[in-house]
């Protein structure tokens, strides 16, 4: 398995050693995952499609936002 090094904000990183329990380094996994996902099923989906570009960012700005409420929902404890 690869290793990423990943930069934050030090008022981040305080706000994160205040929930300890959490795993962070899988919290970030899963939402690089999420991520993947849509944007490989976008590239998918404009590969098979007559869609123009901008019908494509659309279409990919809308999975963004659905991923990311899903992965809140999902991690909001």
């Amino acid at each position: 398995m690869g290793n990423m090094t990943l930069s934050i904000p030090d008022d981040i990183q305080r706000e994160m050693k205040h929930f300890s329990e959490v795993k962070w380094s899988e919290v970030a996994r899963k939402a690089i995952q999420e991520r993947l996902e849509t944007l490989l099923l976008a590239e998918r989906l404009a590969q098979k499609s007559k869609l123009t570009q901008k019908d494509v960012d659309a279409f990919s700005k809308k999975i963004k936002s659905l991923a990311a409420q899903r992965f809140v929902r999902a991690h909001h404890h």
